[in-house]
């Protein structure tokens, strides 16, 4: 037996309070400048360390989990989707990854509805105009958006996301379609409309929100030949994964008015986003913030540490391993 503390890697900042946790209960190695590490500077800040706490984004991939020292037992992300970590090569490691699941439910659903909101609205627009001094006062015509109470809402995957986006739906009287792998028991779906084929939503969303995961199934799956399925005038709203859309495609339908807007807080290649986006006024966009509150943040470091507490302090299973 030794009195050492597991090393822990954190190669983001994290919030404070996390922070905080994290040195008190490991010898934390800490990234108080935020700096972002490419594979190999990753795999030289790993050195002697027994866990990683991460981020999405980082470079996890098979190559530098192949190569992450000896030492590295676990790999616990600061998210809930894993995509930026190669599980697979991390199980031929034996290194054990976890994620953080059902604390990002209610904020993302804000932010989906924020983004809704924001398309249908013209937002952008509104401030803009404002912000560059060029309002000239109220006028008949001016910024005519889509009204959102009493439309159709289409969506893409019905987990917890998305169920959590239809309750506040209702709250507007829309009427709720959906496509998921499995339909919900009556008491989740709440009256909502299930579509098995996914396709078959597309003629009923005066609103489609993407709230699926990223599977090579989903991947681009909203494409041209399914946007084109909308009634003219829709309005698409992703918070879920960028990579769920073509963005060449988007962006044409945003052009051409097939499309009246778009809200968006995910983006495919992030952050260096698809530079046809900056000049759609047309277009809602945030910088991946569905998760960003105060509480929400805490929740998913909290998370993060109750997983490395478990397996590297108390030698059990982490309660959000993520299986191959």
């Amino acid at each position: 037996m030794t009195d050492r503390k597991p090393r822990v890697l954190a190669t983001r900042h994290f919030p404070p309070d996390v922070e905080s946790r994290l040195a008190g209960s490991f010898d934390a190695v800490l990234n108080l400048e935020d700096r972002l590490y490419d594979g190999p500077a990753l795999i030289k800040a790993a050195e002697g360390c027994d866990g990683i706490m991460c981020a999405a984004g980082d470079p996890l991939n098979a190559d530098t989990v192949g190569k992450l020292p000896a030492s590295v037992r676990m790999i616990a992300t600061f998210s809930v989707g894993y995509e930026h970590v190669d599980v697979a090569a991390a199980a031929r490691r034996k290194i054990l990854v976890s994620n953080t699941p059902d604390v990002l439910t209610d904020a993302t659903a804000d932010i989906a509805m924020l983004c809704l909101l924001g398309a249908a609205r013209r937002a952008h627009e509104g401030t803009t105009m404002l912000r560059t001094h060029s309002w000239v006062g109220w006028t008949p015509t001016q910024l005519m958006g889509v009204h959102v109470t009493g439309k159709r809402l289409g969506i893409l995957g019905m987990g917890r996301i998305g169920q959590a986006l239809a309750d506040r739906a209702r709250a507007f009287r829309m009427t709720i379609h959906y496509s998921n792998r499995t339909r919900l028991k009556p008491d989740l779906e709440k009256g909502a409309i299930f579509h098995a084929n996914p396709d078959d939503i597309l003629p009923h969303c005066d609103f489609l929100s993407i709230n699926a995961p990223m599977t090579p199934e989903t991947h681009k799956w909203v494409n041209a030949a399914r946007l084109a399925k909308l009634p003219k005038g829709a309005i698409v709203v992703n918070t879920a994964r960028g990579g769920v859309v073509d963005d060449e495609a988007l962006i044409a339908a945003l052009k051409s008015g097939h499309l009246a807007s778009a809200g968006i807080d995910v983006f495919d290649g992030e952050p260096k986003i698809h530079a046809g986006y900056y000049g759609l006024q047309n277009a809602f966009l945030l910088p991946h913030m569905g998760s960003a509150t105060v509480e929400t943040r805490n929740a998913m470091g909290f998370k993060a540490l109750d997983n490395l507490e478990a397996f590297l302090l108390k030698g059990l299973e982490p309660p959000d391993l993520v299986k191959v």
